[in-house]
This record gives C-alpha cells, structure tokens and sequence, in this order.
C-alpha cells in the first residue's frame, strides 16, 4: 500500500511538493492538502485528494499516515508538535522554527519521543544534502582529493526578495542553507561567525541590506564566504568552491533552462531555486518515503541539525547587530 500523504502549506514549495509525490515518487499517494487559503488547496491538490484549511483536520486524519510541513516558517514549529502527539511521521521543509526557542522545544519533544519509542518521526527538509552536485563535492572533500580544504566560498543570489525580507529574515531564511551544508560538506561544526555589508541595492526594501557577505569558521580551522544577494535581478545562482592544498573543487553554477522559440535555442538563467534543485528535491522526497515505507529511519537532515543551524543563524544576527565583530557559536 502506498504512503498517503497529507501536504500543509499550498503555496511555491507545497505545491513542488505535491506534484513530486503525485508524478515522480513511488510507493506515495497524497491523500489530503490544508492551507488557509481553500482556493490554493484545491488548485495544487489531486482530484482524489481531500481539502481543508485547517491543519489539524488534516494532521490528524486516519486517510493521513505521513506529514509534509510546507506553509510558513513561523507555523513549523507548532506543526511538527502537533504531528508528535499524532504519532504522524513528518517532513518539515527548512527551517525547523525561525527562533532557537521553538527549535530547541521541538528537538526536546523529539527525544523524548524517541525515549519513548525508540524512533524519531522528524526529518527535515535540507535538500542540498541530496544534490548530486553537493553530494559528489562532499565525496571529493572527505576523500581529500585535493588534499586538505582551506577555504570555501558559497555564492547564493536570487532574483527579487521576498514581500517584506529583512536583514534577520535573509539569514534565517535564505543563508540557512549555507548554515547547515557547511558542515556537512566539511564534517566539522562552525564555530564562529560574522556578518558585513556594504553599499546595498536601491532595489532592497528597508531593513534589508543588501548584499550582504558573512564568514563561517569551522572547527577545524577552515574559513567560508558566503555573498548572499536576494535581489539580484538577472535569476538565481548558487555556487560552492572548496579550496584545497592542490587545487580547488566546485560545483555547477546554475541550471540553465532551454527555451527553443521559432527554431532558435536560448539558454536563459531561471527565476528561482526550484529548477537548479529539482533533483534534490526529488531525491530527498524518494528517500524519506522509501524509508517509511521499509520501517528504516530516514537519512534526511534531524531536529538536531535543525537546532545547530538555528543556533548559527542566532550567531549571525548578533554579529549584524554588533557591526560586524566575530560571534561564538554556542551550542545547546
């Protein structure tokens, strides 16, 4: 029997989300779609699928064996509780919470589900993880192909801020993904952060400054740069270089798309994450369900991880507020 699975959140990723699970993944079935918004559930769901705006319906519903938490960032947290007292397994998309509060509240409630039954039901949704790009990156700095890493620099622009992004917003949004591939990708935890910025675009909303570059130490001495620009016009970029003793290590800049028009082709740069990471997604999805369904734990990214990332991110923040001066990492 497949998995059937309950989507919350209708919006860019839910409906990314439903799609891969009604198209591209076996063994899943999406049973039922909650957003607070009716008409967005029933454009993204399935014909067979039941509707609703109200998560909890849906969290708790016998047609519901898995959960995926695609709706705002500041709901994450409250939904994936609610889905631990469900006993429900589920996937939550990135970040765990926007605060180390509420994430550190989730990753307690975890434990104690696990002392209790031996299983965690939380995975979480750091996609990089299962990009092949990423993934090879990590093989060839593990096995130190190039010898031993000494730098890294991450490149991440999109193409226009989302409504209302703020200095804080872009880190805990957007740069969390840097925040928890890097160590990772380096198997060593950071340990000390900063945050700089110079001349930002006319194009950015007030208290957004943008872009913005941030440094990461890592414990084993290597240092990352990461440029994060949010509204970077032309399309979405991300790049990953690890400087080795003997030579250097990157991954692809972009998914370029194909458009063929009139007998012409044109490559052109797309406007958002999703093409570049469309196998990530996938990947990710494929393996969570596998998981389930064999009764394994899954291999995606933990509440841990989550936690660790929030707790970076905090880090950041106070380095922003602080004009920049270098932050200890203080993990709980």
């Amino acid at each position: 029997m497949p998995i059937r699975v309950g989507v919350i959140g209708a919006g860019i990723m839910g409906a990314d989300h439903i799609r891969n699970l009604s198209t591209s993944i076996g063994g899943a079935v999406v049973s039922f779609v909650a957003d607070l918004d009716a008409g967005s559930a029933a454009a993204a769901a399935p014909p067979s699928a039941r509707i609703t705006t109200d998560p909890s319906e849906l969290i708790n519903s016998s047609e519901v064996d898995a959960v995926v938490v695609a709706s705002h960032d500041s709901t994450h947290a409250g939904l994936v509780l609610e889905c631990f007292e469900a006993m429900t397994p589920v996937l939550c998309e990135k970040p765990l919470a926007p605060t180390v509060l509420e994430s550190t509240e989730v990753v307690a409630a975890d434990a104690d589900m696990v002392a209790a039954t031996g299983a965690s039901l939380l995975s979480l949704g750091f996609m990089r993880r299962f990009d092949p790009g990423y993934v090879a990156l990590r093989r060839a700095v593990q096995g130190r192909a190039q010898g031993e890493p000494l730098m890294v620099h991450c490149i991440s622009r999109n193409a226009s801020a989302a409504p209302g992004a703020t200095a804080e917003s872009a880190i805990t949004n957007s740069a969390i993904h840097e925040l928890d591939i890097i160590p990772w990708l380096l198997d060593s935890p950071i340990t000390e952060v900063s945050w700089q910025a110079g001349k930002s675009t006319r194009l950015a909303d007030a208290g957004l400054q943008d872009p913005a570059l941030m440094t990461l130490r890592t414990a084993d001495g290597t240092l990352t740069t990461l440029e994060l620009f949010l509204n970077a016009q032309y399309g979405y970029t991300t790049r990953c270089e690890v400087v080795s003793e003997r030579g250097t290590t990157a991954i692809q800049d972009s998914a370029m798309l194909r458009i063929e028009q009139e007998g012409t082709t044109q490559e052109q740069i797309p406007a958002d994450w999703r093409p570049r990471f469309a196998d990530a997604y996938r990947l990710q999805l494929q393996a969570w369900i596998s998981a389930l369904a064999a009764g394994d734990k899954p291999s995606l990214a933990g509440g841990q991880d989550g936690l660790n990332a929030s707790l970076v991110a905090q880090a950041m923040i106070q380095s922003l507020h602080s004009d920049g001066a270098a932050t200890k990492v203080n993990y709980l």
